[in-house]
């Protein structure tokens, strides 16, 4: 019984991922594409694999208390430092990966902007 009970939940855990997934060929072109792919946040998770990037307005991150914080669905999502991707910011647009939790935006992957 205990065997069933995580199998479940395990599925329950891959559906989340997955859930707001898709990639419908459109960049697959673009010279940035391998760049893209190649992104990882402090995790080792992949930000590309199941979650489409968002471009933010200057207007939609800042930081507070030494934190990042996004604005996702009009409310105020803090990143978690381990989500931050440090590596330099190619096309200099802030950038976040989200996925849904119940319901809630969290953050898979934040790339901050140049502040230019």
């Amino acid at each position: 019984m205990l065997a069933i009970v995580r199998v479940l939940a395990a599925l329950v855990l891959l559906d989340i991922g997955f859930a707001h997934a898709r990639d419908d060929g459109r960049y697959a072109n673009s010279p940035m594409k391998p760049w893209f792919e190649s992104l990882h946040n402090k995790d080792g998770i992949q930000c590309c694999a199941v979650a489409d990037g968002m471009a933010l307005s200057d207007v939609d991150w800042d930081t507070q208390d030494g934190h990042y914080r996004v604005r996702l669905d009009g409310q105020w999502v803090v990143v978690p430092d381990d989500r931050v991707i440090t590596q330099p910011n190619r096309i200099g647009r802030p950038i976040v990966w989200p996925q849904y939790l119940n319901g809630k935006p969290i953050v898979r992957c934040f790339m901050p902007g140049t502040m230019t």
